[in-house]
């Protein structure tokens, strides 16, 4: 059975996917070219500066792959490939998580799955990290700046789960929905603590259009809710056929 959800949760997390990269295509990309725009303007004042100085003219790098590809197919690639990855861990998550998160069926269990993970590995990180369009960030502080990101995932997520476990621990002395909230406020104390403690990062250039940096901020988050939230409800849909399917057999076995 585990190996039915894990194709079917690959397969809708590739659906999932695809839904994803027609909102960050339609959305997103008008961003980041104005942004790449921005940079090219940037390059060109500093090579005009560095001309009346009697500089010499910085060595451009050839385009290893056009515009034209990164916001097409390799756009459509990176999307494809992230969701897909993330249906195959999200259909074990929810194998490991069903019926020990409560007395949920397949469809409450993968809304609520993909919810805790909307938060713990996007949205709580993305709120220390805001993601950035091109031309925001020093090339230099890449390996840094990807280093905490992911450490913040990492903790954010880790945090989630503790909660989680928190939550049925306090269930049958506070009840259901008391402990929930106690779960989450103990989530949102550790992510606190633990974001003021680590370093801030803002690289964002000086004449940089706030709102430019603002939708695609806004483009990035609705394509990362699009793509959890598609995930949720599809698999949960598909978790419960595969249990009504399996239902039938061990009556059989049982008998």
């Amino acid at each position: 059975m585990i190996g039915k959800l894990l194709v079917r949760g690959m397969l809708l997390g590739l659906v999932a996917g695809l839904l994803s990269f027609g909102f960050l295509k339609l959305a997103g990309e008008p961003s980041v070219d104005r942004a790449i725009a921005f940079e090219s303007a940037m390059e060109e004042a500093r090579a005009a500066e560095d001309k009346a100085k009697g500089l010499p003219a910085p060595v451009e790098e050839p385009e290893l792959v056009s515009r034209h590809v990164q916001a097409g197919v390799g756009l459509l690639t990176g999307v494809a490939v992230y969701s897909t990855a993330f249906g195959g861990l999200f259909s074990l998550a929810f194998a490991l998580a069903y019926r020990r998160m409560g007395d949920f069926g397949a469809r409450a269990t993968s809304a609520l799955l993909a919810m805790a993970g909307f938060v713990s590995v996007y949205l709580t990180p993305v709120l220390k990290y805001p993601a950035n369009p091109p031309s925001v960030g020093l090339a230099e502080t890449i390996d840094m700046r990807t280093s905490l990101y992911f450490a913040m995932i990492l903790i954010s997520l880790a945090a989630m789960i503790a909660a989680g476990m928190l939550r049925l621990r306090l269930a049958p002395r506070f009840g259901n929905w008391n402990a929930a909230l106690m779960a989450a406020a103990a989530y949102v104390v550790v992510v606190s603590v633990v974001a003021m403690a680590l370093p801030e990062v803002n690289e964002v250039p000086e004449g940089f259009p706030a709102t430019l940096l603002w939708q695609f901020r806004i483009a990035s988050l609705g394509g990362q809710a699009i793509m959890w939230g598609s995930l949720g409800l599809l698999f949960g849909l598909a978790a419960e056929r595969v249990f009504a399917a399996h239902e039938p057999l061990l009556r059989r076995s049982t008998v």
